[in-house]
């Protein structure tokens, strides 16, 4: 634990430069698929769904990290599939073969100032005040990218874990991600190169040259392999996870997804899991999702400035009453 807290600290001047230099992206809509605008009445109907519900379970996906910067993978246009013929590392190839985990490594830690330094846009912002009110039960995000922890909120399930974290997958030791990073600079001091374009695990394109004099360490506490915990594609979802989701969903008065087509099974399994337990549910994505046949409302527009407008109508409603 020493070691974890020496290394954070020898890199907190790094990060807060880095977010300075990277703040812009807070507010940056490079990745977000163009959406008409809202209608009124669809703002009402969502604001009644939130205010007639005081144990709501959040469901968020990538759709609302993409306003800080970070692309998702399958919006029209503008996701990483649309945009690049490559494809996130399958979790079978990860345990299997040496070179391709230093290429993942490599560029993982050329994004990674980058990518750790993004911060929370409003989206992630209003839930945090969502919770506040005591209106959340919990929020369950398909997101790696900490940008909820960031934003202050604390009852979060990580369905695919989070990439501030890395484990062993021999002995299951887990160590701070930016204290691995500072190992990693000491290991690959001459490392030159600079991120291009992210990905929505952090990681981006650098040269062959740079990968082959990458250096990669293994565990410092049984010599096995380093990855990051989040699950892979072709991975599971942990039993715990699993459990507790299912737990919260079954306790709670209805789901809100919001920013997820839920393609994936381990989120579309929650729609299905709310609706064979006869909760209400509400969906806000930009685009058609998995789970749109089962959603009692369902509200096409940008996150942030849908749950804007509902807290503005909130506020007016505050002031009328003084």
């Amino acid at each position: 634990m020493t070691s974890i807290c020496s290394g954070i600290n020898k890199i907190v001047h790094k990060v807060e430069t880095s977010r300075n230099l990277f703040r812009t992206y807070a507010t940056d809509l490079t990745f977000v698929p163009k959406c008409q605008p809202v209608k009124d009445s669809d703002i009402t109907r969502l604001k009644e769904f939130i205010d007639s519900h005081n144990n709501i379970c959040i469901l968020t996906g990538a759709g609302i990290s993409t306003e800080s910067g970070i692309p998702d993978y399958r919006s029209q246009g503008v996701g990483l599939y649309a945009r690049s013929n490559r494809r996130p590392v399958l979790y079978k190839d990860f345990c299997a073969s040496d070179s391709l985990r230093k290429r993942y490594w490599a560029r993982n830690y050329v994004g990674w100032p980058r990518f750790s330094s993004i911060e929370p846009n409003d989206t992630h912002k209003l839930l945090k005040k969502l919770e506040d009110t005591q209106k959340v039960r919990c929020i369950i995000t398909q997101n790696v990218d900490n940008l909820h922890v960031k934003a202050g909120s604390r009852r979060i399930i990580e369905l695919h874990g989070t990439a501030f974290r890395v484990m062993c997958l021999n002995c299951d030791h887990k160590i701070c991600r930016y204290y691995l990073q500072d190992v990693l600079d000491g290991l690959n001091y001459n490392m030159s190169a600079t991120s291009q374009m992210i990905r929505p695990d952090g990681d981006v394109d650098i040269s062959e040259e740079e990968i082959d004099r990458f250096i990669v360490p293994a565990c410092e506490n049984c010599g096995g392999i380093l990855k990051p915990d989040i699950v892979f594609f072709g991975d599971n979802v942990p039993r715990q996870t699993v459990d507790s989701v299912k737990y919260n969903v079954e306790h709670s008065d209805a789901l809100f997804i919001l920013g997820s087509t839920l393609t994936t099974f381990s989120g579309y399994r929650i729609a299905l899991q709310a609706s064979n337990a006869g909760k209400p549910i509400a969906i806000l994505n930009i685009g058609q999702t998995r789970a749109d046949a089962l959603a009692n409302i369902k509200v096409e527009g940008r996150c942030s400035d849908v749950l804007s407008r509902i807290f503005t109508v909130d506020k007016k409603a505050e002031c009328k009453e003084c």
